[in-house]
């Protein structure tokens, strides 16, 4: 619960740009179109945390998918402040993903084979504050490193240190 208060306040704050957040504006960002899609991210992660909610994980992951158009793994480790401003397309299949990032349209993180079982150590870890924009793919077991940017359309196999911005096909710093 403590991981999607941190989603509604960072979305109100990039909102309104204000350093509190009333709850009027904490209720509005909870129903808002853009945190929808991480509200129900949230509820699976919680019910894949309980043994017998397990298959309402899968429910939460699959209406998330045909309501928003964004596949997300109930076993990827998201911290709080999480932003989605446009979801369709986008499928996170990382092992973990930091606080306060914020993940474009069309991104895929994932393995850079067929991974059913979801091997977490096939796959990427992003940092904190980390930006990727729209159509960015990051395959197979890199790191991201913390308030790093992958530019739109960037295709990230190799490591990106803190603080870099890569681009490119494959991404260059």
């Amino acid at each position: 619960m403590n991981k999607l208060k941190a989603d509604i306040i960072r979305y109100c704050r990039l909102r309104s740009a204000k350093e509190t957040v009333s709850f009027p504006a904490f209720l509005s960002g909870l129903l808002s179109p853009r945190m929808a899609p991480v509200v129900l991210l949230r509820l699976a992660e919680m019910a894949y945390g309980t043994l017998l909610l397990r298959p309402f994980a899968k429910v939460f992951s699959t209406l998330n998918l045909l309501c928003f158009g964004i596949e997300v793994s109930p076993r990827v480790r998201i911290g709080g402040g999480l932003f989605l401003p446009h979801t369709v397309g986008t499928v996170i299949g990382a092992e973990s993903i930091g606080e306060n990032c914020t993940i474009m349209q069309g991104v895929t993180l994932g393995s850079r084979r067929p991974d059913i079982g979801f091997t977490p150590s096939e796959r990427p870890v992003v940092g904190n504050g980390v930006m990727i924009c729209a159509g960015a793919k990051i395959i197979g077991r890199v790191m991201i490193g913390d308030d790093a940017t992958i530019g739109a359309n960037a295709v990230v196999i190799d490591d990106v240190p803190a603080f870099a911005t890569v681009g490119g096909i494959p991404a260059r710093v």
